[in-house]
């Protein structure tokens, strides 16, 4: 099948393997962000309810490639921000594209929990209240296990999306799976079409299982309401 395409030459491995480290720390990071921007969206605070609605609807309302690019040409190139580290322009801009992941799906992150924090029901947080908690205290022991709980599955899927929107990366020059693909396309003209089969493939091994299994952990730890 792989006659006509000399994958010796190519380190698809590598190539994966970035990807996944780009996927692991961007789905970490934003998953912490995009908690904060949730628990200020529902905060009692206008000033902060004020910042990430507009923080969450500038952010979705911008490409992608706009950020990951921004990240490179205006704090790298223009303002010098190399969130310390190797000092490689490769490693640099893997840096800053984790940054601009984080940024983008962070506002996704925040409007699924927010959702997952409408389906706890108001009296509960009102009778934590009754108990003398405050609204930090609500809403990390109460409100926010509960939420987590209830939108497994959509977090599941603004992983995987994740995982795919890693391919931006190339962009700003980051050696992931679709910045080899892109020279495996220079170099294997003849071979196009396994060239996708085999770059699918690998994107296609990376998110099913983690669908599947996260789709089982939605089952298990599902809240019925």
């Amino acid at each position: 099948m792989f006659d006509f395409l000399d994958l010796e030459r190519y380190d698809l491995l590598g190539a994966f393997w970035v990807t996944v480290q780009l996927t692991f720390w961007s789905a970490v990071g934003s998953l912490i962000w995009g908690t904060i921007l949730a628990a200020m969206r529902v905060a009692p605070a206008p000033v902060l309810r004020g910042f990430a609605t507009g923080y969450v609807n500038i952010v979705r309302n911008t490409p992608l490639t706009v950020i990951i690019v921004a990240c490179s040409i205006g704090l790298y190139q223009t303002l010098g921000v190399t969130l310390s580290g190797g000092p490689k322009p490769e490693d640099i801009n893997f840096r800053l594209a984790i940054l601009g992941f984080i940024a983008y799906t962070s506002a996704f992150v925040c409007e699924a929990l927010r959702s997952g924090v409408n389906t706890v029901p108001l009296g509960q947080a009102e009778a934590a209240r009754a108990l003398g908690l405050n609204f930090g205290q609500v809403l990390g022991l109460v409100v926010l296990p509960q939420s987590f709980r209830a939108v497994v599955g959509p977090l599941a899927s603004v992983l995987i999306a994740l995982t795919k929107n890693t391919t931006v990366a190339a962009a700003i020059g980051v050696h992931e799976a679709a910045w080899l693909m892109k020279a495996m396309i220079e170099n294997e003209a003849d071979a196009l079409f396994l060239v996708f089969a085999v770059f699918a493939f690998g994107f296609v091994a990376l998110t099913l299982p983690t669908g599947l299994l996260l789709g089982l952990v939605s089952k298990r730890v599902g809240v019925s309401r």
